[in-house]
């Protein structure tokens, strides 16, 4: 009889598309509308609010100040043929809710409960405002990383 090994539970860092696919899973679920733009402002505040609570990241991927605000790269070409529409995970994508950690999903659904319920624009607007953005943003250069330390200590100060 073949031995039967408890699957293993992932846990942070996770591939940002990891975290990406569960935001969109969530607010399919959660019947909301869910833009690139608004992903992209959610996994922001997801890796900022992760990196006060734990010490660590919660995706392995860098972020970037793009003009409309914070972006993770990989993400937002992942997914940008949605245009301004909302994000659908395709009926053949293997993403499963257990991908992600409980401790890490319950996590992500309070960022969902924070920020969820503001509009792609207003987001956008915040992260405007915030320091990690604002000092990495140049009009006249592209992909400009907002380092991880960065974005550590503005949102500690906040938390």
């Amino acid at each position: 009889m073949a031995q039967s090994w408890p699957r293993r539970v992932a846990a942070p860092p996770y591939p940002a598309l990891t975290i990406a696919k569960w935001l969109i899973a969530w607010a399919e679920a959660q019947e909301e509308e869910l833009s690139n733009l608004k992903l992209q402002k959610l996994l922001y505040y997801a890796q900022g609010y992760h990196l006060c609570e734990r010490g660590a990241p919660l995706f392995s991927d860098q972020i970037q100040a793009w003009s409309h605000g914070p972006v993770v790269p990989q993400v937002y070409h992942q997914f940008k043929s949605s245009g301004n529409s909302s994000i659908e995970l395709p009926p053949d994508d293997p993403f499963t809710w257990d991908e992600v950690d409980p401790v890490t999903a319950d996590f992500l659904s309070r960022v969902w409960n924070t920020y969820g319920g503001y509009s792609a624009g207003r987001l956008r607007n915040m992260t405007h405002e915030e320091r990690p953005w604002r000092e990495h943003w140049r009009e006249d250069e592209r992909g400009t990383q907002i380092p991880v330390e960065e974005i550590q200590e503005y949102f500690t100060s906040r938390c």
